[in-house]
């Protein structure tokens, strides 16, 4: 794949990645600790393929990634009182809304899972890009089989 991106660079043509080209990875993130919208913004950029020179914007060249302790995911500021989780039935009056404090207590990985999928594309590419990714509350998962390689985020 380096000589294929070496040879391109030389004759100054871009390159353009194929979907059957593209070879995804598995990470796992720990999320003990971290804030609630950085973790969600670099497992965001992970998952579209931004982190690697192929990067295609539309092809998903992303990585799966594993995301576990989603329960010990931090909010800063007042946000656990006044941040509220807004859906709707789909019935007259049927606006629903949850506070992120009863949220975080009784299901941190939806939490996780819906702070990420908001800063995907809303697209068909989108929804390819967050199916490969995993969320846990806690420390266990059954993806050993895909041998994750733990990822540190920068922040």
């Amino acid at each position: 794949m380096a000589k294929d991106l070496s040879t391109m660079a030389k004759n100054n043509k871009s390159y353009m990645a194929k979907p059957g080209e593209v070879e995804s990875k598995w990470y796992i993130v720990d999320a003990t600790g971290l804030v609630l919208g950085r973790l969600a913004s670099q497992v965001a950029t992970i998952l579209k393929g931004k982190n690697k020179p192929e990067y295609t914007p539309n092809v998903d060249c992303g990585d799966h990634v594993i995301i576990i302790n989603c329960d010990k995911v931090v909010l800063t500021g007042n946000k656990l009182e006044d941040k509220y989780y807004r859906y709707h039935t789909g019935y007259i009056g049927g606006l629903k809304e949850i506070q992120y404090k009863k949220l975080m207590k009784e299901q941190p990985d939806k939490a996780v899972f819906k702070a990420v999928k908001g800063m995907l594309p809303k697209n068909s590419l989108g929804a390819k890009m967050l199916k490969k990714l995993r969320v846990y509350a806690g420390s266990e998962h059954n993806h050993a089989a895909q041998c994750p390689v733990e990822l540190k985020l920068n922040f």
